[in-house]
């Protein structure tokens, strides 16, 4: 996609009054769009990979926001929002879980939901720059703490010699640490450098959300890390 064409963004949303108001306001913000009314439609649209981003409703008929986001993330890295009455703290965990980037509570600001929008598209498209440091460990295009490398230049990450799959978030999160060894930054920091929010703040649980599951693939035990630590009173730093 050129950076003349316009952004298209996929509604999700089964209440016709919502769905209809997010669009009109995603056409003023200058994007186009597509509605799908049920879990079933919104993943088959979904699945064509044609979306620059997702707006998921969580409480659905046929499929669920949840099955839909975790059977989304299996085949693509395209941002999801979910947009939802719950406020239950575990379910914006089961939200992130799943694979959701970030979860908005209804009712929402359209200015807010706008602006995360924008800050998830820009970020997905590698448009966000994260400032780069002058550690001696930082050789070339490649940094290296212990076993673990990440090859800023080919987007990879190793421990010990082996790939380590990860999504895009959580490869953003550690390159940004891994530039600024041994720096503890605050969830709320973390969300402004790294996921690209200005101005307001996201959900932190998106921030330890992604820090749990980048453990459980970098660090040999999880539940006492080596690599991503935690500041106690502050926030997270790669050691």
């Amino acid at each position: 996609m050129s950076a003349n064409e316009k952004k298209k963004i996929l509604i999700v949303e089964d209440e016709n009054n919502i769905a209809q108001l997010l669009a009109v306001n995603l056409m003023l913000g200058g994007y186009d769009y597509d509605i799908a009314y049920d879990g079933e439609a919104g993943l088959e649209k979904a699945l064509t990979g044609q979306f620059d981003l997702i707006l998921l409703d969580l409480m659905l008929p046929k499929l669920n926001g949840y099955e839909v986001c975790s059977r989304v993330r299996e085949k693509l890295n395209t941002p999801i929002i979910m947009v939802t009455a719950r406020e239950e703290e575990k379910d914006k965990i089961l939200g992130l879980d799943t694979g959701a980037d970030d979860y908005v509570t209804k009712p929402f600001s359209i200015g807010e939901l706008m602006s995360r929008i924008k800050a998830n598209i820009r970020r997905s498209s590698s448009e966000t720059v994260i400032k780069e440091t002058g550690s001696d460990t930082h050789h070339g295009d490649v940094i290296r703490v212990r076993d673990l490398s990440i090859d800023l230049g080919k987007y990879d990450v190793t421990l010990s010699g082996e790939p380590v799959s990860l999504s895009k978030q959580e490869y953003e999160l550690i390159s940004f640490l891994a530039k600024n060894l041994g720096q503890p930054y605050t969830r709320e920091q973390l969300l402004e450098k790294v996921w690209g929010y200005e101005g307001f703040l996201g959900d932190i649980r998106a921030v330890d959300v992604t820090v749990s599951r980048l453990r459980a693939k970098i660090e040999r035990d999880p539940s006492n890390p080596e690599y991503l630590l935690t500041k106690r009173g502050i926030g997270y730093y790669l050691k």
